[in-house]
C-alpha cells in the first residue's frame, strides 16, 4: 500500500514541482521577459503604469506632499545641527582669529578622515533598509542596523590613530605651526564623536527607511539645548579655549544619541522591525560592504573637496585670513546644503520603498518631482548668497580682510548651488536604487578631473587667489549636475525594479530562488530566507 506521508515521496514531488516551475519560467523568459516578472512576483500589480506614462497633476501633488512630509523633519534636524556648528564657530571666532582658523582646520581634517568616512559607510545600508521596508522584510532592517554599527565601530579604530597623529601630518603639508598645534588640541577632544557617530548614523537611516524622522529631530534639539551652557561653562568659565568648544560639541552629540535611543525604546517604535543582536550580525556582510564602499567613496570625494580647499587656503598669502574666510564660506554652504540633502534623503527612501515594492513608475515619479524641487532650491540659494554677501560674515568676524574675501566669493558660491542642489538630489536617487558606484564615478570625474585642475590652476598659477578656488568648485558643480541629471534621466526604472538587489524576495516557509535571467537547474536551491 502506498504511503502518501512518506517523506522521500514528498521530497521527490517537491523537487519535481520546482523543476517544472523552473522550466516554465525559463520558457517565459525566452518567449517574453516581461511575463517573467509576474511569474516571479505574484504580488506584482499587472495594472502598474508604465515608466513612460505621463503623471497626472494629482499624482505630482501627492508625491510632492510625500517628499515634503518626509523631508521637513530632516530639514529641521539639519537646521538644528547647523545652529550647533554655528554656535561652535561663534565661540571660536570670539576667542580670536587664530582659534577660528585652528577650529576650521581641525573640522576640515575631521571631516576628511573621520566624519565623511563614517557617514559614507553608513549610507551603504540605506538602499538595503528602504527596499527591505518596501518589500515588507522587517527583520532585514534590524540585522542591517546591527551589522552597520559594528562596521562603523571597527572603522573608527584606525581613524582614532590618525587623529592622534594629526599635527605631524599637517606640519608635513606645510601648515602654520601655531594653527596646527591648536587644531590638534581641538581634534583630540573630539575623539568621543567617533563612537557617537558610529551609532547615530545607522539609527537615523534605520528609522528614516520606515518614514520615522521625528525622534531624531527631537533628540538633536535636546542635545543642542545643552550646547550653549556647556560652552559657557567650559570656554568662558574654565577658560579651556578650543578644547572646551570641542568637548561641548562632543557632549551634545552624545546626549542626542542617548535621547533618540531612549525615545524610540520608550515609544516602542522599534518593535515592528526589531530583532535582538545575534551571531547573524557577523555573517552576510557582502551586500552591505558592496554598497558601503562606493557610498563612502562618493561622499568622501565631495566632502574632501571642500576640506582640501581649506588646506589649500593655508598655502595662499595671509593664511590666517583665507583659512578663516573659507571656514565661514563652508559654514554658509553647510546651511544651504541642509535643504537639498534633506530632500536627497527623502527621495532615496521613497525610491527605495517603491522599487522594493515593485513599483517602478512610482520610483520614477518620485525622482522627477524631487529634481524639480531641487532646481527651485538652487535658484533660491543663489538669490540668498548674492543678497547676503556683505552681511553674512559679520556673524563670525569683524576683521576687514575676512569680510572682503567672504563677500567676493559669496556670488560664486551662489552659482555653485545652482548645480549643487540638483546633483545632491540626483545622488539620493542613485542611492535609493542601489547604484552608489555610479554616483562615485560622477563625483570623481566632476570634482577631481575637472574642478581640481581649474581651482589649483586659477589660484596658484594664474594668481587669481582665493576666488580661483571657488571658480574651480563652480566648474565641478556644473559638470557634476549635468552628469547626475543625465544618469537619472536615462534610467530604465522597470529594469531597476527587476534588477537583483541585496535583499532577497519575500520569504515563504520554503522559498525557491530563481535567478534573473534563470540559471541552470543546479544553481537553484531551496532556502529559508530572513
Amino acid at each position: 500500500m502506498k504511503n502518501s506521508n512518506n517523506p522521500i515521496s514528498v521530497t521527490m514531488k517537491s523537487e519535481q514541482k520546482h523543476f517544472l516551475t523552473h522550466l516554465i519560467l525559463e520558457f517565459l523568459w525566452l518567449a517574453n521577459p516581461s511575463k517573467l516578472d509576474l511569474a516571479e512576483n505574484p504580488k506584482a500589480d499587472p495594472e502598474e503604469k508604465s515608466q513612460f506614462a505621463l503623471p497626472t497633476l494629482s499624482e505630482i501633488v501627492t508625491e510632492t506632499k510625500s517628499l515634503i512630509t518626509l523631508a521637513f523633519p530632516i530639514i529641521l534636524t539639519g537646521l538644528i545641527l547647523y545652529s550647533r556648528s554655528i554656535l561652535s564657530m561663534l565661540f571660536l571666532g570670539h576667542l580670536g582669529d587664530l582659534e577660528l582658523a585652528a577650529g576650521s582646520l581641525a573640522i576640515a581634517f575631521a571631516n576628511i578622515t573621520g566624519y565623511s568616512v563614517l557617514s559614507g559607510l553608513a549610507l551603504g545600508m540605506e538602499p538595503l533598509c528602504s527596499q527591505a521596508f518596501g518589500a515588507n522584510r522587517p527583520k532585514l532592517l534590524s540585522i542591517t542596523l546591527h551589522r552597520t554599527v559594528i562596521f562603523l565601530l571597527v572603522s573608527s579604530i584606525p581613524i582614532s590613530f590618525l587623529w592622534f597623529n594629526m599635527s605631524k601630518i599637517l606640519l608635513f603639508l606645510h601648515q602654520d605651526p601655531n594653527i596646527t598645534h591648536m587644531a590638534h588640541t581641538y581634534l583630540i577632544f573630539s575623539l568621543p564623536d567617533l563612537f557617537t557617530n558610529s551609532l547615530i548614523h545607522p539609527i537615523r537611516i534605520y528609522l528614516r527607511a520606515q518614514g520615522i524622522t521625528h525622534p531624531v529631530t527631537l533628540a538633536t534639539l535636546a542635545g543642542t539645548v545643552f550646547l550653549l551652557p556647556m560652552n559657557f561653562l567650559l570656554v568662558s568659565h574654565y577658560k579651556l579655549g578650543v578644547a572646551g568648544v570641542a568637548a561641548s560639541s562632543a557632549f551634545s552629540n552624545l546626549l542626542a544619541l542617548l535621547s533618540v535611543v531612549l525615545y524610540v525604546w520608550a515609544k516602542g517604535l522599534h518593535e515592528p522591525t526589531w530583532t535582538a543582536p545575534s551571531r547573524e550580525c557577523f555573517k552576510g556582510w557582502k551586500p552591505l560592504a558592496r554598497l558601503a564602499a562606493p557610498s563612502c567613496v562618493s561622499v568622501c570625494l565631495e566632502w574632501w573637496w571642500y576640506e582640501i580647499m581649506i588646506v589649500l587656503c593655508g598655502l595662499l598669502v595671509n593664511p590666517k585670513a583665507t583659512v578663516a574666510s573659507m571656514g565661514v564660506l563652508i559654514q554658509t554652504t553647510a546651511f544651504i546644503y541642509v535643504f537639498p540633502s534633506s530632500l536627497s534623503f527623502a527621495v532615496s527612501t521613497r525610491v527605495g520603498n517603491e522599487l522594493g515594492g515593485d513599483r517602478p513608475y512610482g520610483a520614477k515619479l518620485s525622482a522627477v518631482v524631487a529634481v524639480f524641487i531641487a532646481a527651485i532650491m538652487g535658484v533660491s540659494a543663489m538669490v540668498f548668497a548674492t543678497g547676503m554677501r556683505h552681511k553674512w560674515a559679520l556673524m563670525f568676524s569683524s576683521e576687514r580682510e575676512i569680510l572682503e574675501l567672504t563677500a567676493a566669493a559669496m556670488p560664486i558660491l551662489g552659482l555653485c548651488e545652482l548645480g549643487n542642489c540638483p546633483q545632491t538630489v540626483g545622488c539620493g536617487v542613485l542611492r535609493g536604487s542601489a547604484r552608489p558606484t555610479t554616483a562615485a564615478n560622477v563625483n570623481l570625474g566632476a570634482f577631481y578631473l575637472v574642478g581640481m585642475p581649474v581651482a589649483v590652476g586659477l589660484a596658484f598659477f594664474f594668481s587669481v587667489g582665493f576666488s580661483g578656488l571657488w571658480v574651480g568648485l563652480l566648474s565641478a558643480q556644473v559638470c557634476c549636475a549635468g552628469l547626475m541629471l543625465y544618469v537619472v534621466g536615462t534610467t530604465d526604472w522597470e529594469l531597476q525594479a527587476r534588477r537583483p538587489t541585496a535583499s532577497p524576495p519575500p520569504p515563504t516557509s520554503t522559498t525557491l530562488i530563481i535567478f534573473n535571467p534563470p540559471m541552470p537547474f543546479m544553481f537553484i536551491k531551496t532556502s529559508n530566507c530572513l
